[in-house]
């Protein structure tokens, strides 16, 4: 593994303002999900990791602004997230940008040409998120899924996979169909492994529908009662999650030999939170669960040993 000098360097980043641009989103992207900035570090090849920490960065920056707005509707907050859109919109338009987060952004469209117009389809779909008050059925979890989740997880996919699974091929539509089942699971793992600071922040992303057949109340969630109908709600949104997940040991068939590593890895650590949190159960009313240690380590030293395969 470079150096993250080294590793700007191979990606052709020179400019100081920039070094230090894609510096602040590394630093970003690793307090919030450790194990997959290990895993882009150990994994990727050096050219395309700043890349996929500067969409990481900007998609985490973009859905911590919405949440808030969500949480604090009609305030400051949600003027801001509003603020945040159009700002990404006018800097997508001229190319130029003063937000350190846009720069580096910039600069990987400016690499990566078709990443714009994945920026565009998820911020086409940013109003769903900031505007969230809940899921009155599972049918409006999955046009959340279409509108906001997917084009989310497209801003990196897209860096990922094989450029002649572009659009209007067949491989367009195999991969995003992957895309789309993987990221199905990962989102209702998210919403259910973060139930408790959902909850803290007065959001609850689990269906209406879903609590009424297993009986459980918001009440229920609030107070973290342990019941057989709040563990067989998430039994169930957890099994379900899991499953969705599984298409995505797919998705290394359309990406280059040099990122299939990575994307191994990658599926398989969520794969591993989900069984986390499906040992957690009702215990995730007191916090998120993660993969235990040994495994995740176990799954980056398989993937270090596969590169290139």
């Amino acid at each position: 593994m470079k150096t993250w000098d080294r590793t700007l360097t191979a990606a052709g980043i020179h400019a100081p303002r920039l070094r230090d641009d894609y510096t602040r989103q590394r630093s970003l992207v690793a307090a919030y999900r450790r194990h997959a900035y290990a895993a882009v570090r150990l994994l990727l090849p050096a050219e395309v990791v700043p890349h996929v920490i500067a969409a990481t960065a900007f998609m985490h920056h973009t859905d911590t602004l919405l949440d808030r707005g969500a949480a604090e509707a009609g305030n400051a907050a949600a003027e801001d997230a509003a603020a945040w859109e159009k700002e990404v919109a006018d800097a997508l338009a001229s190319g130029e940008s003063g937000h350190p987060v846009l720069r580096a952004l910039l600069h990987t469209v400016s690499v990566h040409p078709r990443m714009k117009g994945r920026v565009e389809e998820f911020l086409a779909g940013a109003s769903l998120d900031r505007d969230f008050t809940g899921f009155a059925d599972e049918a409006g979890y999955q046009r959340y899924v279409d509108a906001y989740a997917l084009p989310a997880f497209m801003l990196v996919a897209c860096l990922l996979l094989a450029p002649d699974t572009g659009a209007g091929t067949d491989g367009a539509a195999g991969s995003r169909a992957l895309c789309r089942a993987y990221i199905d699971g990962s989102q209702r793992l998210d919403f259910v492994n973060d139930l408790a600071e959902d909850l803290r922040d007065g959001r609850l992303a689990l269906p209406a529908e879903a609590l009424e057949r297993h009986g459980v109340s918001r009440a229920d969630l609030e107070r973290g009662r342990d019941t057989p109908g709040t563990r067989a709600l998430l039994a169930a949104s957890l099994d379900r999650a899991r499953r969705d997940l599984l298409p995505g040991r797919r998705l290394p068939g359309f990406a280059p030999p040099a990122h299939r590593a990575f994307i191994r890895a990658f599926v398989s650590l969520e794969v591993l939170t989900a069984d986390a949190a499906l040992g957690k159960g009702v215990a995730l009313f007191g916090g998120s669960a993660r993969p235990a240690v040994p495994a995740a380590l176990g799954v980056l030293l398989r993937e270090y040993g596969r590169r290139g395969r």
